[in-house]
């Protein structure tokens, strides 16, 4: 589905939020509250899915904010497995035999080969006729090794190993032990896949002079006929051909398109219904949000029930595992990764117990202190900063001397942690909008 950026521009008392493409006038639209996470506010920029009907553009998710990359970006480089050599080397002679095409003796065929008068121990072979070994000399003893090469490998040997502090030990512990524990990736839910059954027979139905604005409507909407009608007035205007009568294909497309939405509707529902237990809950959300207008039949109504009964038993469980998964993680020691699992709670409204929340707190707190690198520092502080304890952490202990990474991390989240950016002298200010540069006038 298409991604874009938005612009948060107003709320309204039934939920809904109104926004506007970032930096720009269009599109423009309404999204559904429950979508959004906790903390928004108006004139916030997001990151979300859109999806596109006979209505317009509807959001169907909100996507998270993307963070900053602490380190360089780097690729992986993947071998054979084994420590064969990667290149493999064959040494020749110089002779005139190892010409390609050049005749070479039969095997026991001691005969010198023709216009070669030099004797046989030059040519690489003993009086007796048999091949020296390739690592023998021209007197026939054994060639010596490379000078250094017993040096160098007995000093590698008796080398004493470097001492190290013990904090210096701790650390490098603690870093195995993290690296050990990495997270496995979690599986991707199955996106919406609805056939299109419901909306090609609406399209069949319709008389046959209606019927391409229909496939236009289905296609981009009433934006996207608009469009459609001035760019054709424009070329029979360039022509000199009557122009087509606008308000009237829009008026008769303003009648055909309620059964379209519903139709496309009837098949998403369908969709919906047959993978209510596998399929994402934000395309479950969406099904039943758009129930509310194009659910206009009793079938279709009957049919939002069941997705709605569905949706909310489905919720109900996640909400267990995820809060089950909280406390696991937790009592495990992986504190990253039981922050960023309390900012997704599968049911909106639905924040973690009390004890939870302070167990989760105070092991954010224990986790910041002066002793852990200022990298390990940033990552706790941005899970920090998007989890329901943001307002509750108190570091142990600050870095010493912060660098300019941790700095700026700092920076972008002290909106969410006025405490913690007082502390390394940063005043809370909101992130600076991006800002999409103005067009020149026309002239």
């Amino acid at each position: 589905m298409p991604r874009i950026e938005i612009e948060l521009t107003s709320s309204s008392d039934d939920g809904t939020w109104t926004w506007r493409a970032a930096g720009a006038r269009l599109p423009r639209g309404a999204i559904d509250g429950t979508l959004l996470p906790g903390g928004t506010a108006v004139g916030d920029l997001l990151r979300v899915e859109t999806d596109q009907d006979v209505d317009g553009i509807q959001i169907t998710a909100v996507l998270p904010s993307k963070s900053a990359r602490n380190g360089p970006e780097v690729l992986e480089m993947l071998g054979r497995g084994g420590n064969e050599p990667l290149v493999t080397t064959r040494l020749t002679g110089k002779g005139r035999g190892s010409r390609r095409g050049a005749a070479r003796p039969r095997r026991g065929d001691d005969r010198p080969r023709r216009g070669d008068d030099r004797p046989r121990r030059a040519r690489g072979r003993d009086g007796d006729g048999r091949d020296r070994p390739r690592d023998a000399g021209s007197d026939g003893g054994t060639r010596r090794p490379r000078r250094g090469a017993d040096e160098s490998a007995g000093s590698r040997e008796g080398r004493k190993p470097r001492k190290r502090s013990e904090k210096h030990d701790q650390a490098h512990r603690r870093g195995a032990k993290d690296r050990t524990r990495t997270e496995p990736a979690q599986p991707r839910a199955r996106r919406l896949r609805p056939k299109r059954r419901h909306r090609k027979a609406a399209l069949e139905a319709l008389p046959e002079d209606q019927r391409l604005i229909g496939e236009h409507l289905v296609r981009s909407g009433l934006p996207g006929l608009r469009g459609a009608i001035a760019a054709q007035n424009t070329i029979a205007a360039g022509v000199g051909e009557p122009e087509i009568p606008a308000d009237l294909l829009l008026n008769l497309a303003e009648r055909i398109q309620p059964r379209l939405r519903t139709a496309e509707w009837h098949d998403r529902a369908e969709a919906a219904l047959a993978g209510i237990g596998d399929v994402d809950l934000r395309d479950l959300r969406s099904v039943v949000v758009a129930a509310e207008t194009a659910a206009r039949t009793d079938e279709t109504r009957a049919l939002a029930e069941k997705i709605r009964e569905g949706l909310t038993t489905r919720v109900d469980r996640e909400h267990g595992q995820w809060l089950h998964e909280v406390t696991s993680t937790l009592k495990d020691g992986r504190i990253v990764r039981a922050l960023r699992l309390s900012s997704r709670p599968p049911k909106a409204g639905a924040p973690l117990p009390t004890p939870v929340l302070e167990q989760l707190a105070a092991a954010a707190s224990a986790s910041l202190t002066s002793e852990i690198s200022q990298d390990r520092w940033a990552t706790v502080l941005d899970a920090v900063a998007l989890s329901p304890v943001h307002q509750r952490v108190v570091p142990e202990g600050l870095p010493t001397e912060p660098g300019d990474a941790l700095l700026e991390v700092v920076r972008r989240v002290s909106m969410n942690v006025p405490d913690i950016a007082a502390a390394f002298g940063v005043e809370p200010k909101a992130p600076r909008r991006s800002r999409r540069p103005s067009r020149p006038a026309s002239s």
